[in-house]
């Protein structure tokens, strides 16, 4: 790899640090840490076997980066979107496997917690991130990508992870 491969790599994965320290840093440590201590509470772990569960849901959101910065040469943020579309990785097995993780992650959170207001902000999360894949991201993606999308679309499901299919291996 030459200098400008070096710059290339360089800028790529600073661009995917930059990203998940201000989006999935905010929405899945800051804020839920905002609902944990609201009124001054002092929340205590409790149950720490949601750690593992949120290790699990951090290391998946690591892999959907790696796998969108290695095929696709970007990053999850829609300003620097991936250049190709992206079928590697837990992106075989699910469209939408980042705002999964998210998921996990926050929603183990409540559990390491016990506390029942995460899981509000889980539901809310969840249905923004529903909305914003149904009318921006998805239209998006067909438009730039065209066919390919589409074929993607067919055989891989928006939510719910299943088995890849044999299109899409």
């Amino acid at each position: 790899m030459g200098e400008s491969g070096t710059s290339q790599t360089m800028s790529l994965v600073l661009r995917n640090l930059v990203f998940s320290v201000l989006v999935p840093g905010a929405g899945g440590v800051y804020v839920p840490w905002l609902i944990l201590t609201r009124h001054g509470a002092r929340p205590e772990p409790a149950a720490w076997y949601a750690v593992t569960v949120i290790a699990a849901g951090a290391a998946l959101y690591i892999w959907c980066v790696w796998a969108l910065a290695t095929v696709g040469q970007g990053t999850p943020g829609v300003w620097d979107s991936p250049r190709r579309v992206v079928v590697a990785g837990p992106y075989r097995w699910v469209r939408n496997p980042i705002y999964l993780s998210a998921l996990v992650i926050v929603g183990s959170e409540a559990w390491l917690f016990l506390s029942a207001a995460p899981l509000l902000y889980v539901a809310a999360l969840a249905l923004a991130f529903h909305l914003f894949v149904v009318s921006y991201e998805e239209p998006r993606l067909r438009a730039r990508f065209g066919a390919q999308y589409d074929d993607y679309g067919d055989s891989v499901a928006r939510w719910v992870p299943r088995r890849p299919s044999v299109r899409s291996r």
